[in-house]
């Protein structure tokens, strides 16, 4: 399905909503009630049944959340909605606030008052989150209290909870079948003296199932919980249909149930059962402390074998890239000679990209809604272009578009920045020294052991050196038919996970200038074993290949900036780029790849 470009508000969406929740929290006895912009499962992307965060404020940022007081309302968001939130939200009436720089507890500490109720719905907070806010908020006697939902109380046309079909994910993309998986899980858990593990987030249970579905837009995953038991067997929580083939494929030793059936389940469960405190909704702890049951705190077992990608899954993703990659060169090729011409808006962009990835006949859907910011609206880190924000693309303008597919074989994302004219010299400096980062990601080795936050400061150097940075991290995980964003894994500096061999990460710096232009260049790369160097030490290190190949825009590089290494990376990624694509394109795409990938 091709995107939609609603717009970005509608006038109910203020005051109106607000009057009606806050008459709800008085009615309740609540003094407040925190809004956030997830679901029970906790994903980036929820259903519109869950939008609750948009419809009550307006704002359709991926993260953030609102509180919602007796006379104010606070919007937190992180710095990647900073100018997306002025644009979206009713600053009147809801004020934006800079998180995590500020802390939800401190905010209500300063503006909730000694003795005040602050209700929250258990489903859409984890364990970790509300323990963390009711050490701090019961310092000053203000209660932190689980109640019914009121947004969704007042929500009179809220849609329905979805139940798309289940699909089999083919075993020889997976590299290994559900059995497996499922006798791996079994293990941990005997080994750990668990009886249990509950699964909240549905893309662990579809990847350790080996199932897919469509509940979340560009994600293929179904609403679902699952019970993975110390014996191999699973109890499967789902409203999504399954068809023969999905019945076969689970087997015998998984169990469909309900989706609303989990907690009579759980509460029948004898044993420790392990739940992850950082992803579970506060609901399911709570309802198992209440049955007496044992609930035992620990890691989300599929998390890290999800991350480590099999053989199978790294060769299967390389050539959805490749594959994405010749359609964003077809893309890039008509983008560059219809952009100087004028007459493109924003939309057009989105739209055109899209049929070129569809022309492959291998995509099922976009991996998120694509990001085109011409000029000002590049600055937006996370914009999404909607009918009334659709800016015309100006000769000279710098175009950011950050976008990505979902194949069957692999999940891409990248992102590029292009010029439609003759770039001015601080956009040239600021390009380059976003390029000079990417590099350095991708040239890096370390040793065994290292984190995301070890290697974020060698993106940013080339930009601390200038006095300036950018307000997200500089890669995400990504899964294979999954998640385009997939935790543990991460390049930030607040990550302390382990870069492990088959984690496939985002390396995407990137420089905003608000009000005037944004860059950012965005490869996908996968972590392996370094090979051993000559005269090096006998120790374990590890390093990136890349997975992206489509061209860099080197008008915008200030040659005369980079280092001769730097200049071999690029003049060899680009042939590399050419050596790949140019017998996947067509006659004409091809003579643009050999003019865009000429070395500097």
């Amino acid at each position: 399905m091709f995107q939609t470009f609603e717009a970005t508000t509608s006038p109910d969406q203020g005051p109106p909503r607000l009057a009606a929740l806050r008459a709800a929290m008085s009615e309740a006895g609540l003094d407040g009630f925190i809004v956030p912009r997830s679901d029970a499962h906790r994903g980036e992307y929820v259903a519109p049944c869950d939008e609750r965060l948009a419809w009550l404020t307006g704002f359709t940022g991926s993260a953030g959340f609102a509180a919602v007081l007796k006379d104010e309302a606070g919007v937190f968001i992180d710095g990647r909605y900073r100018t997306q939130v002025k644009a979206q939200v009713d600053t009147g009436h809801f004020t934006p606030v800079d998180w995590p720089a500020t802390k939800l507890a401190d905010w209500l500490l300063a503006h909730a008052g000694d003795g005040a109720v602050i209700g929250f719905d258990p489903w859409l907070h984890t364990v970790n989150e509300i323990e963390a806010l009711t050490r701090t908020l019961g310092k000053a006697g203000i209660e932190a209290r689980a109640s019914a939902n009121h947004v969704d109380a007042i929500w009179s046309d809220r849609p329905s909870r979805p139940a798309a079909p289940l699909s089999v994910y083919p075993e020889a993309l997976a590299g290994a079948g559900p059995a497996e998986k499922c006798a791996t899980l079994a293990a941990t858990l005997r080994d750990d003296g668990q009886s249990a593990a509950l699964l909240t987030l549905p893309d662990s249970v579809a990847w350790l199932l080996n199932i897919r579905g469509g509940d979340i837009p560009r994600i293929p995953i179904a609403h679902a919980f699952a019970l993975a038991h110390r014996d191999r067997r699973v109890d499967l929580f789902t409203d999504a249909p399954a068809d023969a083939e999905v019945t076969r494929h689970l087997g015998g030793t998984v169990t469909r149930h309900p989706y609303d059936a989990l907690l009579d389940m759980l509460a029948a469960q004898e044993g420790a059962i392990r739940v992850d405190p950082a992803t579970a909704p506060l609901a399911v702890w709570s309802h198992l402390k209440a049955r007496g049951a044992e609930p035992v705190r620990g890691t989300d077992p599929c998390l890290l074998p999800k991350a480590r990608k099999t053989p199978a899954e790294i060769a299967a993703t390389r050539e959805a890239h490749l594959r994405d990659g010749a359609a964003m060169v077809e893309f890039l090729a008509w983008l560059d000679s219809e952009a100087p011409k004028g007459g493109l808006t924003e939309i057009d962009v989105v739209e055109k990209l899209e049929t070129f990835r569809r022309a492959t006949n291998a995509l099922r859907d976009i991996s998120f809604d694509t990001i085109c910011g011409a000029g000002p609206n590049g600055a937006i880190v996370h914009y999404r272009v909607t009918r009334e924000t659709n800016r015309a693309i100006a000769p000279g303008d710098l175009v950011l578009i950050d976008s990505g597919g979902q194949y069957l074989d692999g999940t891409t994302d990248i992102t590029r920045t292009v010029t439609t004219g003759s770039p001015t010299p601080d956009q040239k400096s600021a390009f380059t020294r976003v390029l000079q980062g990417m590099i350095a990601i991708s040239r890096a080795r370390w040793p065994k052991g290292l984190t995301g936050r070890d290697l974020d400061p060698l993106a940013r150097a080339p930009l601390w050196m200038a006095g300036q940075d950018y307000d997200h991290g500089t890669g995400h995980g990504v899964g294979v038919f999954l998640s385009v964003h997939e935790g543990p894994q991460r390049i930030s500096r607040l990550s302390d996970v382990a870069l492990e061999p088959g984690m496939i990460l985002s390396n995407e710096p990137g420089y905003y200038r608000e009000g005037a232009w944004g860059i950012r260049i965005e490869n996908l790369v996968v972590v392996r074993e370094a090979e051993r160097l000559e005269g090096g030490d006998d120790r374990d290190q590890r390093k990136f290949d890349t997975l992206t190949w489509v061209p860099i825009d080197t008008r915008l590089v200030e040659t005369a900036m980079l280092s001769p290494r730097e200049r071999d990376w690029l003049n060899a990624y680009h042939a590399r780029t050419r050596a790949l694509l140019e017998k996947r394109v067509s006659p004409g795409a091809s003579g643009w790849l050999t003019a865009a990938t000429q070395a500097i």
